[in-house]
């Protein structure tokens, strides 16, 4: 099988978790499984809909840890992710906000995972949470220990944040690839559900020509069609919910749609 860092997936659905346990509004632990349930229904839509790939984050978290996630959330996203994979048989990545990319690797390699999201994976910068710094040697060191084929799939300029120092996104988009070795690139607005710029991700792309690149938020089948002339796919979250509101169900007619408007797109 192709690894996530040989393959181009045109849509990549997302599964927003509601609140785990343990977090601020996270339910029981015994509850856990209705958490599963609700897993289970996003994937089999995405899956069922036509989408080429998805990935697990704990979005309901809030507010995030700013460092390491807790011992309860690991065990909970690896539940999770073993959950989506067996319900869609499509490639899985995980994401443990706010940065926990260490957690994230190790959860995909035990879980089958294929890659994980880094928001913040080389420089540092300033959130909601507080200042992020990226932790790449850690990422990767782990990966290796851990002898799996886990991708990283590193953010440049991630959305609800800004970096410490204002550079140019060629120039960070470089520095993930070359010197963090991450294995593809995403571009996002500057929020959930907000448009991602052309003229950003036209920069990362003159930058790195050959690395997978991905828009990160605001994807719809609209705007599908000029952002995949330049990037190799969309991860798609409330693009495939009614009202774009990330606590409503998947929808199959919605993931249909967005597939219909990426497949129409000729390869680069």
């Amino acid at each position: 099988m192709e690894q996530a860092s040989e393959q181009r997936f045109p849509i990549v659905g997302v599964i927003h978790l509601p609140p785990l346990p343990g977090s601020a509004r996270g339910a029981a632990a015994a509850k856990f499984d209705r958490l599963l349930d609700h897993a289970r229904r996003d994937a089999a839509a995405w899956a069922e809909g036509g989408a080429s790939a998805l990935i697990v984050e704990n979005f309901g978290d809030v507010p995030f840890r700013t460092g390491a996630a807790g011992p309860e959330t690991v065990a909970a996203m690896t539940l999770a992710v073993a959950a989506v994979i067996a319900e869609s048989g499509l490639p899985v990545g995980v994401n443990v906000l706010r940065n926990d990319v260490e957690a994230a690797a190790a959860i995909a390699a035990l879980a089958g995972a294929q890659f994980v999201r880094a928001n913040v994976y080389v420089g540092a910068a300033v959130t909601d949470q507080g200042v992020i710094e990226g932790r790449a040697n850690a990422v990767q060191a782990m990966i290796r220990r851990l002898e799996a084929p886990v991708a990283v799939w590193a953010d440049v300029d991630v959305k609800h944040a800004a970096p410490l120092a204002s550079r140019p996104l060629g120039e960070l988009a470089e520095d993930a690839v070359k010197r963090g070795l991450a294995s593809a690139l995403i571009v996002t607005g500057p929020g959930t559900g907000h448009p991602t710029s052309p003229d950003d991700l036209r920069a990362v792309r003159l930058a790195m020509p050959d690395a997978p690149l991905y828009v990160g938020s605001g994807a719809t089948p609209e705007t599908l069609p000029s952002l995949l002339a330049i990037a190799d796919g969309a991860i798609v979250g409330t693009g495939a919910k009614a009202n774009a509101d990330p606590a409503n169900p998947v929808e199959v007619k919605r993931v249909r749609a967005l597939v219909a408007a990426a497949s129409g797109i000729s390869a680069r």
